[in-house]
């Protein structure tokens, strides 16, 4: 984010610097006196205009002989006599180079932004399922605990009861078989 926080200032300044020389450069069309060219001089200092553009530049700014203002025969010195429409021009090649790079910048930046978005939303999207089904899971597991208990229980219960049960019908078949012997027993009497 910082790198392109960085880059994205370095595009605006130099395009708004592109576009002040531009218009510096077209609104005085007329001879002119060399201070006048502050705003074109001041292009040399950006860092992303290339070397042969500074150089162009230089080449321009330097054009003008400046002995020629203090010749006693010129009344009137002028920095230069417009003949800048090849540095405009090639301004105005480097100004849309410039916004070209920085909607390019722009729009990756926009994308990179969307899919970290993407990622993060699915990446919740994933937590938030996953919390629901441990959520889910522990209810089952909860339930089956319970189940299990009561079959435990009730299993209990009826061990017991078959138990009671087994030693009762001992007890009755014990009880049967003592009367009917001596039942028998009297019968033979």
């Amino acid at each position: 984010k910082a790198d392109y926080d960085a880059l994205h200032k370095d595009y605006s300044e130099s395009v708004d610097a592109l576009q002040r020389a531009i218009a510096v450069l077209k609104k005085q069309s007329h001879n002119r006196p060399q201070a006048a060219l502050a705003q074109v001089s001041a292009l040399e200092s950006l860092q992303l205009i290339p070397a042969e553009a500074k150089r162009t530049i230089d080449a321009f700014l330097q054009s003008q002989d400046p002995a020629e203002g203090l010749e006693v025969s010129a009344p009137d010195a002028h920095g230069y006599e417009f003949a800048s429409h090849g540095v405009i021009e090639m301004l105005e090649k480097l100004l849309d180079k410039f916004v070209d790079e920085r909607t390019a910048l722009e729009k990756e930046e926009m994308n990179g932004k969307h899919a970290y978005d993407m990622l993060m939303q699915d990446l919740i999207a994933q937590v938030d399922q996953a919390t629901q089904d441990r959520e889910e899971k522990s209810e089952i597991k909860a339930k089956k605990m319970q189940a299990k208990a009561d079959a435990q229980g009730d299993l209990a219960d009826t061990t017991t009861t078959m138990q009671a049960d087994e030693t009762y019908l001992g007890d009755l078949t014990a009880t049967c078989e003592q009367k009917a012997s001596d039942f028998e027993s009297r019968q033979q009497l």
